[in-house]
């Protein structure tokens, strides 16, 4: 008779002992699934049960190495459509060979023959671990699919794109689609450059009164604006500023960008991407727009943002401040979508005007990304990326985005630059672009050490 045989073959007759033998292989279910069948039941179903424990071990024992050695691979697999439809399957396989080992134990536990008090408490155990393990792994299958369903929504498919003098330069727009406005419009732009290898980043903020605006060599809109956008007041919309680039070429010109669309973006962002390359002498390899409509949404579903507000602002309302209905106060605030939605929108009752606005903007974005973090993105998952549908357009490709996930862990941790190309070191009515493309470039230069002389 082996070891196993009182637990194979137990004394029925027994309460207490059937009680035992209850808990012991409700326990092993738990920590090896499949070695309560291996005991007391289908060895053949037992020992399929010990493999997928097994693989399960040996793919997180697996996935923890490949994080401390190469966080990068991680990433990749993580933010790519195939791992998360790999993930997905195992997720869903895990479920339903979980829920039938544990099914199978509480029949070979035999509940009838146990003490009636242990057989309650045998029976609600299994039963919360049923549910427990069900729903966790379930909920993650979920998150996985919708994972690879707004990624390949929102992020470009299309190969990597090299970085240009080691750096990515990226034009962050925050279009403006208020209720009170028609349609869509930038009202915020920068270029965000990044160091390719350390990760530091310098943002450059652009104002959207910046007259006249030069555009890239190559530009299909040169051939209009040879002296720059606004150029003698000259434009084809009623307001001759940066931000208009977009609204005209959206409107009228279209035609002069027709690969736009099929390189998911639009003739206006890419008339932008062109105005924001002339202006700053950058290479921009991608854009980023986020509706500030939508950022409410986003907000909330990260259960809002923490801001130290400076001034007092107002809530709605015209230039006199007629029509306003709140008032967002000096100090630290915890903001809900609307409020902060608002406190980068309002324009009025600020000293600084439109540059107060473009700093509160630049603010709030930090703050943001002082939200996502792993346990925030994983409970809020869904709410999060409905809202990111909504709210995030790019031409980011999908499969650089491991890459820039590591790059962003890397930008976190060092401090970012912040070059404001607005008075009084620049004049938007009379820009001087040579001054403005060696500003950028010596905010994008490493400071270096002089050397001390010996004597």
């Amino acid at each position: 008779m082996t070891i196993a045989s009182p637990i194979r073959y137990p004394d029925t007759a027994s309460p207490r002992f059937m009680s035992r033998r209850g808990w012991w292989l409700v326990v092993f279910n738990l920590l090896m699934p499949g070695s309560a069948q291996i005991l007391a039941g289908n060895r053949k179903l037992g020992r399929f049960g010990l493999f997928t424990t097994f693989v399960l071990w040996a793919l997180a024992v697996l996935t923890l190495v490949v994080y401390l050695l190469s966080p990068r691979t991680l990433y990749d697999i993580g933010t790519s459509s195939l791992g998360l439809l790999a993930a997905q399957i195992l997720l869903v396989a895990y479920v339903v060979v979980w829920v039938i080992l544990t099914f199978d134990t509480v029949r070979l536990v035999r509940l009838v023959k146990t003490a009636p008090r242990s057989r309650v408490w045998i029976a609600a155990f299994s039963v919360l671990l049923l549910i427990g393990v069900a729903c966790t792994a379930g909920y993650a299958s979920v998150v996985a699919g919708s994972a690879r369903g707004t990624l390949g929504n929102i992020f470009a498919a299309g190969p990597s794109v090299a970085p240009v003098d080691g750096r990515y330069n990226i034009m962050l727009l925050g279009g403006d689609a208020g209720p009170d406005r028609q349609g869509m419009r930038p009202d915020s732009m920068s270029v965000v450059s990044i160091d390719a290898d350390t990760g530091k980043a310098v943002t450059i903020g652009l104002p959207r009164d910046l007259n006249p605006t030069p555009f890239s060599a190559g530009s299909p809109m040169l051939a209009d604006y040879p002296n720059g956008y606004g150029y003698n007041d000259t434009c084809d919309v009623d307001v001759c500023q940066l931000n208009s680039i977009y609204t005209e070429v959206e409107v009228y010109k279209q035609k002069l960008y027709p690969d736009a669309i099929k390189q998911h973006s639009e003739p206006g962002i890419e008339a932008m991407r062109d105005a924001l390359e002339g202006a700053t002498g950058l290479k921009i390899q991608f854009y980023v727009l986020i509706d500030m409509q939508g950022f409410a949404d986003l907000i909330d579903a990260l259960g809002g943002v923490d801001i130290d507000v400076k001034s007092k602002l107002p809530i709605g309302g015209d230039e006199n401040l007629n029509g306003v209905t709140g008032w967002i106060y000096p100090g630290k605030q915890h903001m809900n979508g609307y409020t902060a939605q608002w406190y980068a929108r309002s324009r009025h009752g600020s000293p600084g005007g439109d540059y107060d606005r473009m700093a509160r903007q630049r603010e709030l974005q930090d703050a943001i990304l002082k939200q996502i973090n792993p346990l925030n993105v994983v409970t809020k998952f869904q709410s999060i990326a409905s809202a990111g549908q909504q709210v995030v357009k790019t031409d980011i490709p999908q499969q650089m985005l491991g890459y820039f996930v590591d790059l962003g862990m890397k930008t976190r941790k060092v401090p970012v630059t912040n070059l404001e190309l607005v008075p009084p070191t620049i004049d938007p009515a009379n820009p001087n672009y040579e001054q403005i493309h060696a500003m950028v470039k010596k905010a994008l230069t490493p400071a270096t050490s002089t050397p001390k002389s010996g004597g």
